[in-house]
C-alpha cells in the first residue's frame, strides 16, 4: 500500500535542469495517521485506515470520535479512506510525503468541477449544425431515434443534462517534487478537482 490523502492547492511551474517550464498542481499532503488496519484473516481483505484533516469534535459522529480516540488521536478528523492492500503499517503510525519519491509515477483521484446542466456540444463534444439559410438547428443535438422503430429513445443516449462533479481519477502523474517540511507534493500537471477539494494519491500498484 501507497497512498495518501491530501487538499489541492493550486497550480503553479517550475523549471527542470534544462530550463524547461514544468507546469505542476501543489498538493497538501498528509500527515495521514494509521486509524484501522484490516487484515485478510479478520476482515477478508487488507487495507489501511488513513486520517486527515483535524477538526473540532463537534463536527465528527460519536462513533467515529470513538474510532479515533481508540486510535489514539486527541480530536476529531474530517476525512478517512480505506487504501487496499498489504502494509506494514500499523495503529498509530503517520503517513507523510516521505513514503513517496521524486519521479515517482502515482495517480490522483478527486471530484470534478461540477459544471451545472451543460448542452450536448459542451458535455460530449457534439458538432453544431448549419448556421445559415434559415435554420434555427445550431446547438441542438439533432436526431435521437426512429419514428416506427424502436418508437422509444435508447438509454444511456448522449444528451444534455448535468456536467461535471464526478469522482474522477488521473493516471501517470509523475512528482516533480517533495517538500517534507510543509508536506507538500508539486505533481507534474493537473489533477482533478476544485482548490481546495479533497485529493486521494496512490502510487503505483496502490
Amino acid at each position: 500500500m501507497n497512498g495518501i490523502i491530501g487538499k489541492k492547492i493550486g497550480m503553479t511551474q517550475l523549471f527542470d535542469d534544462d530550463g524547461n517550464v514544468v507546469p505542476v498542481t501543489v498538493i497538501q499532503a498528509g500527515p495521514c495517521p494509521v486509524t484501522l488496519v484490516r487484515t485478510a484473516e479478520k476482515d477478508g481483505y487488507d487495507a489501511v485506515q488513513l486520517a486527515f484533516e483535524e477538526c473540532k469534535d463537534k463536527h465528527v459522529t460519536k462513533p467515529e470520535l470513538g474510532h479515533l480516540k481508540k486510535a489514539g488521536l486527541k480530536h476529531g478528523m474530517r476525512h478517512l479512506v480505506e487504501f487496499r492492500g498489504p502494509s506494514a503499517l500499523k495503529v498509530g503510525d503517520t503517513v507523510t510525503v516521505e513514503a513517496f519519491a521524486d519521479g515517482e509515477t502515482v495517480s490522483v483521484s478527486g471530484v470534478s468541477k461540477g459544471k451545472g446542466f451543460q448542452g450536448t456540444i459542451k458535455r460530449h463534444n457534439f458538432g453544431r449544425g448549419p448556421e445559415t439559410h434559415g435554420s434555427h438547428n445550431v446547438r441542438q443535438a439533432g436526431s435521437i431515434g426512429a419514428s416506427a422503430y424502436p418508437s422509444r429513445v435508447f438509454k444511456g443516449m448522449r444528451m444534455s443534462g448535468h456536467m461535471g462533479a464526478h469522482q474522477v481519477t488521473q493516471r501517470g502523474l509523475r512528482i516533480v517534487r517533495r517538500d517534507p517540511e510543509n508536506n507538500l507534493l508539486l505533481v507534474r500537471g493537473a489533477v482533478p478537482g476544485a482548490k481546495n477539494s479533497v485529493v486521494i494519491v496512490k502510487g503505483r500498484g496502490s
